[in-house]
């Protein structure tokens, strides 16, 4: 039987989508880039972790980890997969995502569905 191990997210700019997210998820961050790390950028002629085209997000709880990836082409359409954040106060977590970057697009039926910096949608919902 298959589990769930890593999310990957295609984006124009991976170091600061990831950062978005890991700011977003309770008990998520950025990980840590270690020298063996970062010679491997600097052998692809990376100097600054910002440049990086993949960007590792891990949870600290056990949670599947979260890798964003740069590609070329912008998003064009609605995601065909989003991610459902529960949360104990929807509209105080809804202004926290808003104040990290994301957009509200809509709301109905106790969903809110938002947009990350780079136009994924997710919702948010009281769990």
């Amino acid at each position: 039987m298959a589990r769930l191990h890593d999310i990957v997210f295609d984006a124009a700019h991976p170091a600061s989508i990831a950062r978005f997210w890991a700011d977003a998820l309770e008990g998520y961050a950025v990980a840590p880039y270690d020298e063996a790390e970062l010679e491997r950028l600097r052998a692809f002629g990376i100097h600054d972790p910002e440049d990086d085209p993949t960007v590792l997000v891990e949870s600290r709880n056990g949670g599947p980890r979260l890798w964003f990836q740069r590609v070329p082409e912008p998003k064009r359409v609605k995601n065909r997969v989003h991610l459902d954040l529960a949360v104990g106060d929807p509209e105080l977590e809804i202004e926290r995502l808003t104040l990290l970057g994301a957009t509200v697009l809509n709301r109905q039926n106790g969903l809110t569905l938002l947009a990350d910096p780079e136009g994924n949608e997710f919702c948010v919902s009281l769990g």
